[in-house]
């Protein structure tokens, strides 16, 4: 289940793929544009650019700024920079994986095996979703009501 704190960072990110050549903008105008608690997305905010997807400049003119450009910010390292792993389960990880305790045989577990299946089919998705791609698609469901 996507967790909010990474479900606003997406809204988050997405109003900064908005914003003109890259505008840096404040806490407090994203939280209040997206409908945000502006306290917990300052703690997002900050788990981000420690992630290094966004930067931040102090004074007038300062506020949040995407590191990089929205097509090269893909959504599932977001979820991993603020959640960790995106697999159900822990042995089918690609980034974080843990046996199972209760696991007799890995290469003979069928439960493991669907899970690879459904990870693969989750994470395919997300390593080929960038927040551009969500400013794409708000755009054209906006233009179509």
């Amino acid at each position: 289940m996507l967790t909010k704190k990474t479900k606003y960072a997406v809204k988050a990110l997405i109003a900064l793929a908005r914003s003109e050549d890259n505008k840096p903008m404040l806490i407090a105008e994203i939280a209040k544009n997206e409908g945000l608690p502006k306290r917990f997305l300052e703690a997002i905010l900050l788990d981000l650019k420690r992630g290094q997807i966004l930067g931040s400049r102090m004074g007038a003119g300062g506020g949040y700024f995407l590191m990089k450009p929205a097509s090269e910010i893909m959504v599932s390292s977001i979820i991993r920079i603020l959640d960790g792993p995106i697999a159900l389960l822990p042995c089918v990880s690609l980034n974080f994986y843990q046996r199972c305790e209760e696991c007799k045989d890995e290469v003979t577990c069928s439960i493991r095996e669907m899970m690879q299946k459904v990870r693969e089919a989750t994470v395919g998705i997300m390593d080929n979703t960038s927040v551009a791609d969500l400013v794409r698609r708000e755009k054209e469901m906006l233009g179509s009501l």
